[in-house]
């Protein structure tokens, strides 16, 4: 599959790049999509949710009255459960909630998140720009020249890119990471994505060679 590869000002540039086909029109696995997603949404857990069980609190431990004989139901010490000001009955304790992927897995659900996306039309490639400045103005321009406006976009750079970054600072539906750091939910959150030509480069190394990247 040949795209079509575009100027920094939008225009086309009359050349085009073909897109790798074990990583860009494989048949895309849901299931390894949704276990990819599903990990990196369980690492964005904190975790340090906490409450105090009988055991912390602070209270004798006497019996409050005997067991029978009183009318009243029958009761333990202050810092029961059900009394107030007792210990939390199965309360929330601090966890990790991280998940385990294989690295071949991880790979195959990038692999099949870009796949969705080259195969619907929804993949842009540009060649290598970076802004002197920020500017919102001439990042919306582009957008409008690619006919990509007004939708989630996801811009992928051939590293560091401060300017690119800053001008997207102000859009909310724009996201901008480096080609190194994308991972599934980066691809799957944005309508449209585009690829800095050598990004692309770095990306099809990464997700075909098997180059380790943690995302």
């Amino acid at each position: 599959m040949d795209v079509e590869i575009y100027q920094e000002d939008g225009i086309g540039s009359g050349r085009t790049v073909p897109l790798d086909p074990t990583v860009f029109e494989i048949e895309p696995n849901d299931h390894v999509i949704w276990l990819d997603v599903k990990r990196i949404q369980a690492h964005q857990r904190q975790g340090t949710a906490k409450t105090k069980e009988r055991s912390e609190v602070r209270g004798s431990t006497r019996k409050l009255y005997r067991q029978k004989g009183t009318g009243n139901a029958r009761v333990g010490d202050a810092k029961s459960p059900i009394r107030r000001g007792g210990g939390r009955a199965h309360g929330a304790r601090l966890r990790n909630y991280k998940q385990n992927l294989n690295k071949k897995t991880k790979r195959l659900a990038r692999r099949s998140a870009f796949a969705y996306k080259a195969q619907n039309d929804n993949l842009r490639i540009v060649e290598n720009f970076s802004m002197e400045r920020p500017s919102t103005k001439e990042l919306l321009e582009l957008f409008d020249l690619l006919e990509v406006a007004d939708q989630k976009i996801l811009i992928i750079t051939d590293g560091v890119q401060e300017g690119i970054i800053r001008s997207a600072n102000n859009l909310s539906d724009v996201d901008v990471q480096e080609a190194g750091s994308i991972n599934t939910v980066h691809v799957l959150n944005a309508d449209v994505v585009i690829l800095q030509e050598g990004a692309l480069e770095h990306l099809t190394n990464i997700l075909s060679t098997g180059e380790p990247v943690e995302a």
